[in-house]
């Protein structure tokens, strides 16, 4: 045996040859419960990676809390996630694993995930992906996302789709005007566009959505849901890729 646990040894031995009321720190008497703090911190002086060990023990049970209380959330509000009847469904609209997305358009990192959540979705081809617009960051992402869910309501999915991917690589301040441009570079009307984002359906999705995420405990973006679980911030390609593979097995 180690001369590690020798200072635990020693204070387990002489706590069992104590009253069983020197167990409760309430009822030990001042010169008992100084000693006993005394021998506490210098055991654990002695071997500080035990408090290491102890966080560790506390991250991992915290982490799988979070994890389980995430699916608990989803679980609740699977219908609005899922299957609202409004937003945008792209990918493979029939594929094995769907994730859905909560978007800023002037969101850094919604920008540095997009091109790798594009190859993701064309490389495996069994995905179904969602977007959720949730405009937090200013009047330019309200702008953005107002624009993109009237284009979604005048002009279907598919000009949605390219709208979205047009935000998502635009640079430069959203402006009406340069929102319109941008549309009529797509083969849109941006000005009807632009009209119908004053529609109180436009408003509705919106407020929908920023509902949805205060239930799930999103406060940021890029979040994802990926099945299950609630993935917040940004995630590079490999790490998505892992995930997928996590999600099919678990089905398995």
């Amino acid at each position: 045996m180690t001369s590690r646990y020798l200072p635990a040894l020693a204070l387990a031995a002489g706590l069992a040859a104590a009253p069983a009321s020197a167990f409760e720190i309430d009822a030990m008497t001042d010169s008992e419960r100084d000693a006993f703090r005394d021998e506490v911190r210098a055991y654990l002086l002695d071997n500080p990676d035990v408090i290491m060990e102890a966080i560790e023990v506390l991250e991992r049970r915290r982490a799988a809390e979070q994890v389980a209380g995430d699916a608990a959330l989803v679980k609740t509000n699977a219908e609005a996630i899922f299957n609202d009847g409004v937003s945008f469904v792209g990918g493979n609209p029939d594929g094995d694993v769907t994730f859905v997305e909560f978007v800023d358009y002037k969101c850094g990192y919604c920008k540095k995930a997009y091109p790798e959540l594009q190859e993701l979705i064309e490389s495996d081809g069994n995905i179904r992906i969602i977007y959720k617009e949730f405009p937090i960051l200013g009047e330019e992402s309200l702008l953005a996302s107002r624009f993109a869910v009237s284009t979604l309501l005048s002009d279907g999915g598919a000009a949605y789709e390219s709208l979205h991917d047009a935000l998502m690589t635009m640079r430069g301040n959203v402006t009406p005007d340069s929102l319109v441009a941008l549309a009529d570079g797509l083969g849109l009307d941006g000005d009807a566009i632009l009209d119908g984002m004053t529609a109180p359906r436009v408003d509705e999705i919106i407020s929908d959505n920023h509902a949805l995420a205060q239930r799930l405990q999103i406060t940021g973006t890029p979040t994802f849901v990926m099945e299950d679980q609630l993935v917040r911030g940004y995630v590079p390609l490999g790490g998505m890729v892992e995930i997928v593979g996590e999600l099919r097995e678990g089905k398995q």
